[in-house]
């Protein structure tokens, strides 16, 4: 019955996406026309080449956002510079991963954006590229891509996967259609335990299932204007900063109300304030000026940043250049019951780490941190305030000492899960042609 189940979905899905297609293609020129879209580019997302493929074997790597990218550059270095013979080609799917691309990526290997999953977008890419292997990162699976790959007899493998404990309840609705979206890879290397655990239980054979740990503790520090940071720094010359980056609705209020109980202790303290979503910029502002707050929103153009106690940073692409100013990062979706976020690039850019109780989307991570003294749990607005002035106090001196903590914890064994792997690509890459009898 729960096989029936998923070749409906699966069939559903497949019968709608390809009937919007029109529709998903109209509404791809226009977010290109308003800028939201690679202007240049965003044909490249209905599978329309923008370079032509080299000859011979050719490695296609997807990652889809910036983290994503920003945890395989090692990966994707260490390739390029042990297979000179194999082509490297990388999909993204947003605007400022493809900038992080031209700007971390070896010379030699190609970027694109990732076609959406639309019949002949999809067809186009594949006739194209024509990958001799293809490795997934984390957990973007798209239903088309992956089958029509899967028909084409092109080896796939799904890396640095992980499933939160959310995401496999909505998986466990629907266990057929997830066993066969799994069932296309021919091996699955999970980051972490908890993710192991859960691809078990929608039935991926252990034969096919590996815990090695996360590629994200190789991240490397997430890329920013150089510039742009010269002058807030010299804005903020003298200031105590920390920074509260990814919050979401219910928690900016405990983050202004601990800004106001750190600055009391702490003259001039500045909070630079991220929300995890930036179109809710305007009323995060409205709430910090109801808090007593005179808030500079960056987006909006608003506001002395000199003067500002906290500065709004509700703009996309950004977070390198706010976890590189502020010595203190608390995360967000942590203090409600989000399920945290991601703290191996605050731990990269050399940011002390503070998060509240709910981490169980990165629960093994942050454990291996707070075990350290590599990060710190705060339950609410005075415990979070209270670290930040032992934090920043003595010209940040803990806060500096945390940071090398978090840093040596996390790097442990990245080297290894890289290397690990890299002979799992490797090893999939069939250097006698199958690949190539394929493209006969």
């Amino acid at each position: 019955m729960q096989q029936a189940i998923g070749a409906a979905i699966l069939a559903l899905y497949l019968v709608c996406s390809a009937l919007l297609a029109p529709v998903f293609r109209v509404m791809l020129a226009r977010r290109a026309a308003r800028g939201r879209e690679d202007k240049r580019r965003w044909r490249e997302k209905l599978g329309a080449p923008g370079a032509r493929r080299p000859e011979g074997q050719l490695l296609w790597l997807h990652a889809a956002s910036v983290g994503e990218l920003a945890s395989v550059t090692g990966l994707i270095a260490a390739l390029a510079e042990a297979r000179p013979q194999t082509a490297l080609l990388v999909t993204t799917s947003t605007m400022t991963s493809a900038r992080l691309a031209a700007e971390r990526l070896p010379r030699r290997v190609l970027h694109q954006y990732l076609p959406l999953d639309l019949p002949g977008a999809v067809t186009r890419f594949l006739d194209h590229w024509r990958p001799d292997a293809a490795v997934w990162v984390e957990s973007e699976l798209w239903p088309r891509l992956i089958g029509q790959t899967a028909a084409r007899r092109i080896p796939m493998l799904l890396v640095n996967a992980r499933m939160s404990d959310r995401s496999a309840r909505r998986w466990q609705r629907v266990p057929a259609l997830a066993q066969r979206l799994l069932a296309c890879f021919a091996q699955v290397f999970a980051q972490d335990a908890q993710t192991a655990r859960h691809l078990a239980a929608l039935g991926l054979p252990p034969a096919r299932l590996q815990s090695l740990g996360s590629l994200k503790e190789n991240t490397s520090p997430l890329p920013f204007d150089a510039a742009e940071r010269g002058r807030l720094a010299a804005a903020w010359a003298g200031r105590p900063r920390w920074l509260a980056a990814s919050t979401h609705a219910g928690e900016e209020a405990m983050v202004l109300a601990a800004h106001r109980l750190a600055g009391a202790a702490m003259p001039g303290l500045l909070l630079i304030l991220a929300p995890r979503h930036p179109e809710r910029g305007a009323s995060v502002a409205a709430m910090a000026r109801a808090a007593g707050f005179a808030p500079a929103e960056r987006a909006a153009g608003v506001g002395d940043a000199a003067t500002a106690e906290v500065y709004l940073a509700d703009t996309l692409g950004e977070m390198g250049l706010w976890f590189d100013l502020a010595p203190v990062a608390f995360l967000g979706g942590s203090l409600i019951a989000v399920g945290g976020h991601n703290p191996y690039e605050p731990v990269a850019q050399g940011a002390a780490v503070l998060h509240g109780p709910h981490t169980a989307n990165f629960s093994e991570i942050y454990a291996r941190l707070d075990a350290a003294g590599g990060a710190r749990k705060v339950a609410d607005a005075e415990a979070l305030a209270a670290a930040i002035v032992d934090l920043l106090a003595d010209g940040g001196a803990a806060a500096a000492a945390q940071a090398q903590a978090a840093r040596g914890a996390v790097s442990a064994s990245a080297d290894a899960v890289q290397a690990a792997l890299a002979a799992a690509i490797a090893a999939t890459l069939d250097p006698a042609g199958a690949g190539a009898a394929r493209r006969g």
